[in-house]
């Protein structure tokens, strides 16, 4: 009967958790430098799928809202990249420390 309880204990757990690992993703081409930016901002961390600069390839990548959204160790960094209305919006993405201590 415990181990029925304690089994029951961890299934409720992990549930409870499961929306809190969840990242939505956006298609960049589909907003505009404003809107991606206050999605960024809203969620905290997105992915964002977009257009190489020079090939047809479709890019994707974490972009988080600050330092604060990035994994213990990194640290949040601007890039740009392309939306609808510009070619480079700038964003952040998260960089090792060590990346930091090269600079």
């Amino acid at each position: 009967m415990m181990k029925k309880i304690a089994l029951l204990g961890l299934l409720a757990a992990s549930v409870a958790t499961t929306p809190a690992l969840a990242i939505s993703r956006y298609n960049t081409s589909s907003y505009t430098c404003q809107q991606t930016q206050a999605l960024v901002r809203r969620e905290r961390a997105v992915i964002l799928r977009y257009k190489a600069d020079r090939s047809n390839m479709t890019l994707y990548d974490r972009f988080v809202a600050d330092s604060d959204a990035c994994d213990s160790g990194y640290y949040a960094d601007r890039t740009y990249i392309p939306t609808k209305d510009r070619s480079d919006c700038p964003v952040n993405n998260c960089h090792p420390l060590s990346d930091y201590d090269e600079n």
